[in-house]
């Protein structure tokens, strides 16, 4: 199990050499994890910023937003949830979008049907922003007929809804981020995406083959479960199948996986192109970092499998009442050589420039805090440094020998 995690570290990019923070070295990480998942909440920072940051350390964000907006090299869409994936791989999404276009007939029957109902409202969002786009959703005039209907806050936005459908067919993309909150700017996808996008139609099996080895070797070593829960999370028609034809022709390797000597179970699969990096870490060529994770970071997203290779039991507990918190708000796991050691709960406040630990807990079993807590403090100065703050400062709840190093 040590190399497994190791591999999966490392083609993580959270071990060995850093890619640079240049727009090459930015790809390049994106490229190995097939996406960055976006989240409104900043109580440190973006988490697509926080994950490139594990990664990269000191980055320029315009950096992103050069790739994002002017380049087009990456571009917003839905992978495993929202996020931010690459141009290149636009065959790769064009199922969803089909699924999900205007005239779709396998899209979900509730916005299949609201959506006929209020096709003026659709047809209206799409002139404006046509005649007058970039546009923020506020921009654009309520013609629905019907008011969306939801149990959360989604409910009689109309026009967001529209625009989210809109998104998820193909038919509009994210064009740039308003300066004062970074709020969506919606255009037409055919004036966002560059003449060079691929525009090749996939049949579902090279769309399953190229989307699971491409899970596969995000996640290092893998089971059928694992790919599923990776990069396009369930859309993996015919996985099964799919992997019994790259093994069958080499592309593709079954690999055991073992703790204390027990057998895990399933049936796990490495890619062909990795063994070399196996051979490498069995033979020392491990390059461990110690950093901060963010709280939808690529490597455990998929919370059963963090359990499984990790020991490590993590639950977002953003939206839990204060009081039935087990750890906090907003809290970053530490990976430490290849075991997630720990979690922190810092809060960024912009105002005062300060980067706040309100929490720092540890793992049992884990190494000697006297041992980690240097490489720890230095994690946390160099977020500090990438956040732009000021000054570090630690609660009450964190202990003195937390600090003192």
């Amino acid at each position: 199990m040590t190399t497994a995690r190791r591999l999966a570290v490392t083609r993580q990019h959270l071990a060995g050499p850093r890619p640079t923070t240049d727009a090459a070295g930015m790809l390049d990480v994106v490229r190995d994890l097939g996406c960055l998942q976006l989240d409104p909440i900043s109580a440190v920072a973006p988490s697509h910023l926080l994950v490139l940051w594990s990664r990269l350390g000191g980055f320029d964000p315009a950096t992103l937003n050069t790739l994002l907006w002017e380049d087009r090299t990456l571009f917003e869409y839905w992978a495993h949830c929202a996020s931010i994936v690459l141009t290149e791989d636009y065959p790769l999404h064009q199922p969803r979008m089909r699924e999900n276009s205007i005239d779709g007939v396998r899209r979900h029957a509730k916005v299949h049907a609201w959506m006929e109902e209020n096709a003026e409202l659709c047809q209206h969002v799409l002139n404006e922003i046509e005649q007058r786009g970039p546009l923020l959703s506020r921009d654009i005039a309520d013609l629905a007929v019907s008011d969306w209907q939801s149990t959360g806050w989604n409910t009689g936005r109309n026009v967001s809804r529209m625009l989210d459908f809109l998104w998820a067919a193909g038919e509009i993309m994210v064009a740039g981020r308003s300066r004062s909150g970074g709020q969506k700017l919606w255009d037409l996808s055919e004036r966002c995406l560059p003449d060079w996008t691929p525009r090749t139609e996939l049949s579902d099996d090279e769309h399953v083959r190229i989307a699971a080895q491409r899970a596969l070797r995000a996640l290092g070593v893998g089971r059928i479960a694992d790919i599923r829960q990776h990069f396009i999370r369930f859309r993996y028609p015919g996985l099964p199948a799919a992997l019994k034809a790259l093994e069958a022709e080499g592309q593709i390797e079954r690999v055991a996986i073992a703790e204390d000597g027990t057998a895990l179970p399933g049936v796990w699969y490495i890619h062909a192109d990795d063994l070399p990096l196996l051979d490498q870490l069995e033979a020392d060529g491990w390059q461990p970092r110690t950093t901060l994770l963010s709280p939808f970071d690529n490597l455990i997203c998929d919370r059963a499998r963090t359990e499984l290779m990790f020991g490590f039991e993590f639950r977002i507990e953003i939206y839990v009442p204060k009081e039935k918190r087990r750890w906090g708000y907003y809290v970053l796991p530490i990976l430490h050589d290849d075991r997630l050691i720990g979690r922190i709960e810092p809060l960024m406040d912009r105002k005062s420039g300060t980067l706040t630990v309100n929490n720092l807990w540890f793992e049992p079993g884990t190494p000697d805090p006297s041992d980690t807590m240097p490489a720890i403090t230095a994690a946390i100065e160099d977020l500090a440094t990438f956040l732009g703050a000021r000054e570090i400062a630690y609660s009450q709840n964190v202990s003195a020998r937390s600090i003192l190093v």
